[in-house]
């Protein structure tokens, strides 16, 4: 992609976002410490998915929340597929 193009796509997706502001710290406790902080955003921001490619780590967390899904990108798209 051109640095346009990869402009438009980042646009396009801040387009979308909404600022959340986390006000607690749930931890989960997932084995790498580092990744605590996208189960606490998700639960702040009441999302329903995390897409990510880092599956096992982010499952394995000591608290729990069912309703929020863990997904990787391909699953995801299939899941929400794009409208046109």
């Amino acid at each position: 992609m051109s640095p346009k193009e990869r402009g438009d796509v980042f646009d396009g997706f801040l387009n979308r976002c909404r600022w959340v502001e986390v006000f607690y710290a749930w931890r989960p406790n997932l084995p790498d410490e580092a990744d605590n902080h996208l189960i606490e955003l998700a639960v702040a921001a009441q999302a329903n998915v995390i897409v990510t490619r880092n599956l096992r780590d982010l499952a394995q967390g000591e608290l729990k929340f069912p309703a929020l899904r863990i997904l990787p990108p391909e699953h995801c798209l299939e899941v929400f597929p794009c409208q046109p």
